[in-house]
């Protein structure tokens, strides 16, 4: 049981990948991590989010980003892709998950959590009850140390987990 929590609902190669039209029927809210999610580690918003972002709220959907980083990182790309956001959210915590959920007006069953993280991004949200999307980072290679003994620690779950059948 407690491993089911570490594995995602589902996998991307990127975020920018997703059908977000089909996802807009049933989600309406999205939640992001940042770093090596949406843009490297540390990097500002580009263009490629500030599309995405337009997209999705033309699409009627909200987002709030949720990041473990302080507001001195969150606010400002939360700014240029005109998103709300939760900082400091104290990841894989749910209090950050549920925070956003409550700000947003969603419920988990309509809200979608897109992470590049297993024990942070994807082990929060499981246990917040949101179905998660995990993304393969963008570029590794901008990775803190920590973060890179964690993707070591990660790989066994870096796959989408089928419930057994039962017959």
């Amino acid at each position: 049981m407690f491993f089911d929590n570490l594995y995602p609902d589902r996998m991307v190669r990127s975020v920018y990948d997703l059908d977000w039209e089909a996802l807009s029927g049933t989600y309406r809210g999205v939640l992001f991590d940042i770093d090596n999610t949406l843009v490297p580690h540390g990097a500002p918003a580009d263009a490629c989010a500030e599309r995405l972002f337009a997209r999705l709220h033309a699409l009627g959907m909200g987002t709030i980003l949720i990041s473990n980083n302080d507001e001195e990182r969150v606010r400002p790309f939360a700014e240029q892709v005109d998103s709300d956001y939760v900082c400091k959210a104290g990841k894989p915590k749910t209090r950050g998950y549920l925070e956003a959920m409550e700000h947003m007006g969603t419920v988990p069953e309509n809200t979608l959590f897109v992470g590049d993280q297993i024990f942070t991004d994807i082990w929060g949200a499981r246990r917040a009850g949101v179905f998660t999307v995990l993304t393969d980072p963008i570029d590794p290679s901008t990775d803190e140390p920590q973060i890179v003994v964690k993707r070591l620690l990660e790989r066994p779950f870096r796959r989408v987990r089928t419930k057994p059948v039962i017959m």
